[in-house]
């Protein structure tokens, strides 16, 4: 079956969300517990993905996550997710987490995590997710990396 769906540039997918964190999301060293960050790069990755397929998606695979920075009560958690790499029915995101002091407006970026998506149908069956488009060279070498990366991925199975 040959994939007929107009191809879409990467800035198709672009979300950001922001949350401001409380006590609930905290350890007692008032440190956001790293599970409730990767919720929230869970839902921004789903988002961007659902945003490029217009598809329902499931994830499948999750890169490491390292975090290098603590996120603080009250600091205001910022996730850029953006489509890096399509395959047939499979998308990448790139999902950049940046704490952020909402009254000074310091930003720490804290990390930076890779999911693998699949598409599916109105069945739950994997389906045909456009193929993406690069603008910038940037893009380009960012789209060379995930194709790497996914190569490894498959390798690992």
């Amino acid at each position: 079956m040959t994939n007929t769906l107009t191809p879409k540039p990467i800035r198709a997918s672009r979300v950001t969300l922001s949350q401001l964190m409380h006590p609930e999301h905290a350890n007692l060293l008032g440190n956001v517990h790293g599970g409730w960050i990767m919720k929230l790069v869970d839902e921004a990755g789903a988002l961007a993905c659902m945003r490029h397929a217009q598809k329902k998606v499931v994830t499948v695979a999750i890169d490491s996550m390292t975090f290098r920075q603590p996120i603080r009560i009250g600091d205001l958690i910022v996730l850029n997710a953006e489509v890096t790499y399509t395959g047939k029915t499979s998308m990448e995101v790139e999902v950049r987490v940046i704490a952020e002091n909402p009254v000074t407006g310091e930003q720490t970026h804290t990390n930076t995590a890779y999911l693998v998506y699949v598409a599916l149908d109105d069945e739950g069956r994997p389906t045909s997710v456009p193929a993406l488009i690069t603008e910038t060279e940037e893009e380009k070498a960012r789209m060379i990396q995930a194709q790497k990366r996914q190569a490894y991925r498959i390798s690992q199975k």
